[in-house]
């Protein structure tokens, strides 16, 4: 909707509009009752197709303590999406009059980015799927901030379960945006998804390095370790030892539980998914990392380490409201940010499409087929590369055609180079190419 800011991606923010947001919540955490004028009168609606305990109440808490009210839906069997209603109407309903703000939470990745389609107030995505959890991205990215002063330039280990969650491939792309370099160590089989490391390559220019974590000892003992580093290939390239960078200093540790809800059909074995203790931190390059987990967590953490300096992983969770008390205030108007620059600009081209060209069966054009607008995004021009603007997933194509010319062409043809991002539609076939009205390219002759 015109003139309505949502916060889909971390992508919908500028780095110096994210900055502005952690002086903000800086200064409102100095008195958290102190800020209970700015959004009087205005309500938030808290939609919740999933569990939540942080995110939720944290984001209720954040709209009381800035003098709003809120409503809430976080039980599914509740809503009318259990009658059968679609997540659109739901939206057009709730942004209708019942509230001023969305904070939505959906099992479907990219249901965020349907709803902002539908909503005449600011949606906020406060977790889609395995896809993205913005919010989350930002609080972590505040407490380094706070921690450390800045987060360029720093060495963040991602631990844990890196396939299916959505909080690390957030968090991998907002530090790969701010400069820090991002170490992964996996749990065997939990390795990060390789359309993550596809978009961190395209994007930052990261380009994925074998790490030496011998040093870490037990933490990464069974891992095959990778280093990322939004440096320059050619910089890159220096990194000779067959072994790969050498960790030898750790700024901070980002630990994950086992998101098993995701895990498809419990494939995935937990079997010594390692536990992170004193003995573990024990490792002389993690002797001043700070230690963090989104929550909850289960067994990857030990008790033995609530009460050891470096863990703030409840300092984090508590930071969780005055981050959100300063995304809500901004969204809504109520606090403006003293920063330079234009808001973030999207990174992908919007492009057409006919038929849903998207194989991720969780992806929300899959569930609400009827409701969604096409939207794919250009990930690359050459070679021509696209994604589903939903869940991001890379899809599969045979033919492009030009909206203007009404021509299609091979996907790999010289002519799709000249084509603009936004007159292109792409084709699975000759045969949806000729049903869609457009013809075959006329190659031009050569004289002789």
């Amino acid at each position: 909707m015109s003139g309505v800011r949502h916060l889909v991606s971390i992508d919908d923010l500028s780095l110096a509009e994210i900055l502005g947001l952690f002086e903000a919540a800086k200064e409102l955490a100095k008195d958290l009752r102190a800020s209970s004028h700015l959004c009087r009168g205005m309500i938030s609606a808290s939609l919740f197709f999933e569990p939540s305990t942080r995110t939720r109440l944290s984001f209720e808490s954040a709209m009381l303590r800035l003098g709003g009210g809120v409503i809430t839906a976080a039980d599914k069997l509740m809503l009318s999406s259990s009658k059968g209603e679609s997540l659109a109407d739901t939206i057009r309903v709730v942004a209708g009059g019942y509230s001023d703000v969305i904070v939505l939470r959906h099992p479907s990745e990219g249901a965020a980015r349907l709803a902002s389609a539908y909503s005449t107030v600011p949606v906020i995505n406060a977790g889609d799927g395995c896809h993205e959890h913005p919010t989350q991205t930002l609080c972590d990215l505040y407490n380094l901030w706070i921690e450390r002063g800045h987060i360029e330039g720093l060495d963040v280990v991602l631990s844990g379960d890196l396939r299916y969650s959505r909080t690390i491939h957030s968090f991998a792309y907002a530090l790969a945006r701010f400069g820090a370099n991002v170490i992964c160590v996996p749990q065997p089989g939990f390795e990060m998804p390789d359309y993550v490391l596809q978009r961190l390559r395209e994007e930052f220019g990261v380009e994925p390095r074998r790490a030496d974590v011998t040093r870490l000892g037990d933490l990464a003992s069974r891992s095959d370790a990778m280093y990322l580093t939004p440096q320059k290939p050619h910089q890159l390239s220096l990194f000779i030892d067959p072994k790969g960078k050498d960790v030898e200093r750790v700024d901070a540790l980002y630990m994950t539980r086992p998101q098993t809800e995701r895990h498809p059909d419990g494939a995935r074995s937990l079997e010594n998914y390692v536990q992170l203790g004193k003995l573990q931190l024990a490792a002389e390059p993690l002797r001043d990392a700070v230690v963090m987990h989104p929550l909850p967590r289960r067994d990857e953490i030990s008790a033995d380490l609530d009460s050891d300096p470096r863990s703030i992983y409840f300092k984090q969770a508590a930071r969780g409201v005055p981050i959100r008390m300063a995304i809500l205030a901004y969204l809504l108007g109520a606090l403006p940010l003293q920063v330079e620059g234009e808001a973030a600009e999207p990174r992908y081209h919007a492009v057409q499409l006919v038929g849903n060209l998207c194989t991720n069966p969780t992806c929300i054009s899959r569930s609400e087929a009827r409701h969604v607008p096409p939207l794919f995004k250009l990930a690359s021009r050459h070679p021509l590369r696209a994604n589903c603007g939903y869940c991001s997933h890379e899809f599969a194509f045979a033919l492009v055609g030009c909206t203007t010319t009404r021509h299609f062409h091979e996907k790999d043809s010289p002519e799709v180079r000249k084509i603009r991002p936004d007159h292109l539609v792409f084709f699975q076939d000759l045969a949806q190419a000729s049903a869609t009205g457009f013809a075959p390219a006329v190659r031009p002759s050569v004289s002789i």
